[in-house]
């Protein structure tokens, strides 16, 4: 029986802002499965997660997903502990599909789709936040064939702050990026919860003259009254609600789905419990008319299993790329050919997820701590 032999956790640096974070599962045969766990400013934590979790199951079988990968809601390590768990769920469907010559989406039952549509989140590869560099980048993922792009305008914007300059600065990025774009490409915000319920149904107002495809997380997730306020006035002015990239489990899934908080939910393989949970998250979603765009702006392990995912759910909607931070992406995991093809991605058919990691240029470049968080600090 073939069964778990270590478990490590790989950080690595791959900007001035930014730390990718994997996991390493070898199995007793030689094997390597990787997942992936980034999740900004908590690298040494998930380091000593990813050592705890080692101490628990090494000597495991490999194959025994529904036991070891079990996500607990009210586990005390919170969003942590379950981003490591599902780079550990991630890493054990890699081992499986090596071991049976298939890719991942086939053991999950087949693929929909051969090709993944996607869409460019902007918002990292943008150097001068300016209106004008806002719109030079949404020009890039255009003229690269991305149908959509994605910005996150209001930082440093918090709604309780007094200042009112920054929401003003945010619009305008948006309207410079419409303008850019033009009216045939869809048009994505991301607030990153930073207002209030009133603040945010102001803002509904002001942008629906740009016709969002859009608009994610203005309000704090557990507020679910006035997300689903919120999205009756989104779906009244033409646009999508979207959120809960950062929740964990079926269980806080079926609340706001159950709740009619959202159009669209982004559950992320990294958090939310890898494969099979968010398959459950996605089949619930499709009982109520909800459609799932996972959340996927950070590496390319992150990326390479959400192409295997997306794959197999009905429901879908494009996906998350992060556009134009690092050339990293395309680089730093050897194997299937991750590039963008005019806003799509071709799904990888080698075993297991069908990519590794090039440890010696992770093991030359290790993540370093970050002095100021790339949100607002006040928000995590």
């Amino acid at each position: 029986m073939t069964r778990i032999a270590a478990i490590a956790f790989v950080g690595v640096n791959i900007t001035p802002k930014t730390n990718w974070s994997f996991l390493r599962v070898q199995d007793s045969d030689g094997r390597i499965g990787w997942g992936e766990c980034t999740l900004g400013g908590q690298e040494a934590g998930m380091a000593a997660e990813a050592a705890r979790l080692a101490a628990n199951v090494v000597g495991e079988p490999v194959d025994a997903r529904n036991r070891l990968c079990r996500l607990l809601p009210h586990a005390p390590g919170g969003l942590l502990a379950h981003t490591v768990r599902s780079a550990f769920e991630q890493a054990l469907w890699d081992l499986a599909g090596q071991a049976m010559g298939q890719p991942i989406h086939a053991l999950l039952g087949g693929r929909l789709r051969e090709k993944i549509p996607l869409y460019a989140n902007i918002n990292r590869g943008v150097a001068q936040r300016t209106p004008d560099g806002f719109a030079a980048a949404a020009l890039r993922a255009k003229a690269a064939g991305f149908g959509g792009v994605k910005l996150a305008p209001f930082d440093p914007l918090v709604w309780e702050d007094p200042d009112r300059a920054a929401y003003a600065e945010g619009l305008s990025r948006i309207a410079a990026v419409r303008d850019a774009i033009g009216p045939d490409v869809a048009l994505m915000v991301d607030c990153h919860w930073r207002f209030s319920p009133g603040g945010a149904a102001a803002l509904v107002r002001d942008v629906a003259p740009q016709n969002l495809f859009w608009l994610e997380c203005p309000v704090a997730e557990a507020n679910h009254a006035a997300t689903r306020r919120l999205r009756h006035m989104a779906n009244d002015r033409g646009m999508r609600l979207a959120g809960a990239e950062s929740l964990c489990g079926l269980a806080a899934y079926a609340a706001i789905i159950a709740a009619g908080c959202h159009d669209v939910l982004m559950p992320d393989i990294k958090h939310a419990g890898g494969h099979e949970e968010i398959r459950r998250i996605a089949a619930l979603a499709l009982t109520q008319g909800v459609e799932i765009a996972p959340h996927n702006p950070t590496g390319p392990l992150c990326h390479a299993h959400s192409l295997h995912l997306c794959a197999t759910i009905p429901n879908l909607l494009p996906l998350e790329v992060q556009f134009g931070e690092s050339e990293a992406f395309f680089t730093l995991a050897p194997g299937h050919a991750l590039a963008f093809d005019a806003g799509s991605a071709h799904l990888p058919m080698e075993p297991g997820v069908g990519v590794g990691l090039d440890e010696a240029w992770a093991g030359q470049n290790p993540w370093v701590p970050m002095p100021r968080p790339w949100l607002d600090p006040r928000l995590g």
